[in-house]
């Protein structure tokens, strides 16, 4: 869907100040969060698209006012009380007031460290050859998705060239809703800086995007 958070080539928001040094943590609270986000995307109730999903579907309101964290915290509140996981009275008081609801898998202490080192790949063995070839120029779909895709609204409609191919990958506009994997081939594509934002754009830049498969057509 096209959500607050895809900002690309957009003005009024500012300039970007990165912050010298920034922890990966600016209170205790936001490790709570992330732990707890981990733990339930554990249980296989829903997949990390769907948690992405979650969060970019936020109102766009709410979702600019909220921090990193507050995005995590109020994705997560709402994807337990779409599964039923949990009243809005159990949240607000903290604790159960029913019989959990039984899931697939619990994250435990003993599995935590082996099982996340091992990370979680998305690729796939591909269900036929790759559609474009390196060099190739595409163009990216215009598209309005009231779904997920992670396909920007500033490349769509604009001519890119294919500069890498990186293989299979778990195609998260249908994974985020659990219609299938449908593994599609992921393309490193680059536009230059005029194609997308006219004459006025830098005449030497350039953006690089890793995008699906089903997201081009050929020039």
């Amino acid at each position: 869907m096209n959500g607050a958070q895809d900002l690309g080539g957009a003005h009024g928001f500012g300039p970007v100040r990165p912050e010298p040094n920034e922890p990966v943590f600016h209170a205790d609270w936001e490790k709570r969060v992330f732990a707890m986000a981990m733990a339930m995307g554990f249980t296989g109730t829903w997949n990390l698209d769907g948690s992405r999903a979650t969060r970019e579907s936020l109102p766009p309101a709410q979702y600019l006012a909220s921090s990193y964290y507050d995005i995590w915290l109020e994705a997560l509140e709402a994807q337990i009380l779409a599964n039923g996981l949990a009243t809005r009275e159990e949240i607000v008081a903290g604790r159960a007031a029913e019989p959990p609801k039984p899931v697939a898998r619990v994250l435990t202490a003993d599995i935590l460290e082996p099982r996340f080192r091992a990370g979680f790949p998305s690729d796939r063995e591909p269900e036929g050859p790759a559609r474009f070839a390196i060099g190739e120029t595409v163009v990216a779909k215009v598209m309005n998705p009231v779904g997920h895709t992670r396909l920007p609204r500033y490349v769509r409609g604009r001519r890119g060239v294919v500069e890498a191919i990186h293989g299979a990958f778990v195609f998260p506009d249908t994974n985020a809703y659990k219609q299938g994997e449908n593994p599609a081939w992921l393309y490193t594509v680059a536009f230059t800086a005029s194609e997308l934002w006219g004459p006025e754009a830098d005449p030497g830049g350039r953006v690089t995007i890793a995008a699906f498969e089903p997201y081009f057509d050929p020039a």
